[in-house]
């Protein structure tokens, strides 16, 4: 691991109390990078920041909900505060809440697009404020997504998930467009199985809905038979694509979303 390849970049997570969001926080901070980690746990985020700290990295914690625009607004000034600018964001929050498309709910529908669609599109507003605010610099700044493989595709079991990641996908392309003129890159990657705390929920989910008869079958199940490499994901398998976008070596890409998904969907 190259520990100055994020040096000098600082960096605001949103999600990032545990799963993907913390080991990529953990990642970034090995890297050099300092970050800001924000979640509505923030017990989880003082957590992961001492963790942090422990390991010689640089680090805060903040409070926040995605879908409270002034909540954004004060991660990111904690974030300047703290380091004297904000040079990388990674909209990492989301959840899901599977359930036969004939069953979902107004409730269902507000929920997940409330944080994953909502929260993604304030986050990168406020964030792109501050860059504007800052001027071009020599690199340009990063805005990032997590966008799903079904920002691809989706199932009947989860098909409000499906929907919001493709409206995530369509943030990244729109705000490429509209964020080029002032030095803002904006791209995404789209994990497929990550095997988080996030999944677990999901998988208990998807047995009290009768998809699969046991705990862990899902994982199992969709590895055997719709990826390609025979294997579910951890978050370890993400962090490096997570790093590779907010480094100098992604410069000239803006408007796209890689996957990382073993070869679950092929572009």
């Amino acid at each position: 691991m190259d520990k100055e390849r994020l040096k000098g970049k600082n960096v605001l997570i949103t999600g990032a109390a545990q799963g993907m969001g913390a080991a990529i926080a953990e990642d970034y901070c090995a890297q050099g990078a300092k970050v800001c980690i924000t979640d509505v746990n923030i017990d989880g985020c003082k957590e992961v920041e001492d963790r942090i700290r422990s390991a010689g990295g640089e680090a805060i914690s903040c409070k926040l909900d995605v879908r409270k625009r002034e909540d954004h607004v004060a991660a990111v000034k904690a974030t300047v505060e703290a380091f004297g600018s904000l040079n990388v964001s990674l909209n990492n929050a989301g959840v899901n809440k599977p359930l036969w498309f004939m069953d979902v709910t107004e409730e269902n529908y507000d929920f997940i697009f409330d944080i994953n669609v909502r929260g993604a599109w304030l986050g990168m507003q406020e964030q792109a404020r501050q860059m504007i605010k800052q001027g071009k610099q020599n690199e340009p700044y990063k805005i990032l997504h997590v966008a799903s493989i079904l920002s691809r595709e989706t199932f009947d079991d989860v098909v409000i998930y499906g929907a919001s990641k493709h409206a995530v996908a369509g943030l990244i392309k729109g705000g490429a467009k509209g964020l080029a003129e002032y030095g803002i890159n904006v791209n995404g990657y789209g994990p497929g199985v990550v095997r988080t705390e996030m999944w677990e929920q999901l998988d208990k989910e998807l047995v009290a809905m009768g998809k699969f008869k046991k705990h862990g079958e899902s994982m199992d199940s969709i590895a055997e038979n719709m990826i390609l490499m025979k294997r579910y994901s951890y978050p370890e398998d993400i962090v490096g694509t997570a790093s590779f976008l907010a480094s100098k070596d992604s410069d000239y890409m803006t408007g796209q979303i890689l996957m990382i998904d073993g070869g679950m969907v092929i572009q």
